[in-house]
């Protein structure tokens, strides 16, 4: 580090919470700001049997020595955010910036009933995309006006400035993936913002040469929840039979599922400026991947899987995730 900014390379889902959650414990982050849209985008992580889901905290919430912080470019929750500083004890913190949109009831119901956004697109019905029409819009409420939020008030992009001059390790948590970027995405069917790096930045209130290496997120298959396009696509039951059959983290909803896709992966190396790669779930590809810790004690194939990646994009793949538990990484930054 000391500046890790983290994005998914896909549609989302690709793992970034694992990978998050790993380094926060590994590496003794100082800070771990949330950057994103908001609720819509659930973070998982597994430690010590015990699978966990975040919302609106860092996926560093496990990592009793790291604050907490949320960007001004996120929405906030109140209840979600309170409901998740309780489950981690994490009262004394967690931070959020006054600039955050607050998603209030009506932004949920107008999500759930809008036609487009609803049946169209496929959104989670959060809320997201209303509180962000209204920001556009400048009406809608701010975190500093929130009295129960009073205690967490913090001008995080001052924060994380400070803890980077004092060479404090911080890692930059993106939400959502590269394809869901309102910008660079399928547009329509895509999120209500920009989730590049670039984008995740401005939320947490970062300048570019702030930024020592961005770490863009790979699954080792692809999947998507929601309509829009999706390349080689494999129908419910191929994705059953090879295990990659999954459900949103928020909605439930099953995801659709498609091959690792180079041609995306370049494209979202680019649009992110990524310096380093992850896979993760390399051991629903290769079972007998399960649990390794060392890149050569993988099988033969599954070496080859990481190497082609590396060949054909140029970039190191320096996290591997061979299971659900925090530690089930094959670290090769060293």
């Amino acid at each position: 580090m000391p500046c890790l900014v983290t994005v998914g390379g896909f549609y989302g889902d690709e793992g970034k919470g694992k990978i998050v959650a790993y380094l926060a414990r590994k590496d003794n982050a100082s800070i771990a700001v949330r950057g994103g849209v908001g609720p819509n985008a659930g973070h998982t992580f597994t430690f010590e049997g015990k699978t966990y889901k975040v919302r609106m905290l860092p996926s560093a919430a496990l990592s009793p020595s790291t604050r907490l912080l949320i960007g001004a470019g996120v929405l906030v929750n109140p209840q979600v955010l309170q409901d998740e500083i309780a489950m981690f004890g994490a009262d004394d913190r967690t931070y959020i910036d006054g600039q955050c949109g607050i998603i209030e009831q009506s932004h949920i119901e107008r999500d759930k009933s809008e036609d487009h956004l609803k049946s169209t697109v496929g959104t989670t019905g959060t809320g997201t995309g209303p509180a962000n029409s209204d920001r556009a819009l400048r009406v809608l409420k701010l975190a500093k006006d929130i009295p129960e939020l009073s205690l967490y008030i913090e001008d995080v992009s001052n924060s994380v400035n400070y803890a980077l001059d004092s060479k404090e390790n911080v890692i930059v948590e993106g939400t959502q993936g590269t394809y869901l970027s309102l910008f660079h995405g399928g547009y329509p069917y895509v999120t209500s913002k920009d989730v590049t790096a670039s984008g995740i930045c401005a939320d947490v209130g970062i300048g570019p040469k702030r930024v020592d290496d961005v770490l863009v997120v790979f699954k080792a298959y692809v999947t998507r929840v929601g309509g829009g396009p999706l390349n080689n696509e494999i129908s419910e039951e191929e994705a059953k039979t090879r295990g990659w059959l999954e459900y949103g983290s928020v909605t439930g909803r099953q995801r659709r599922a498609s091959p690792f896709d180079m041609d995306l992966a370049k494209r979202a190396i680019r649009l992110n400026s990524g310096t380093q790669l992850a896979v993760t779930k390399l051991d629903v590809l290769y079972p007998q991947s399960a649990g390794v810790q060392d890149f050569s004690k993988l099988p033969a194939e599954a070496r080859k899987f990481i190497e082609g990646i590396e060949g054909e994009t140029g970039l190191r793949v320096t996290l591997i995730g061979t299971g659900p538990e925090i530690y089930d990484v094959v670290d090769r930054r060293s």
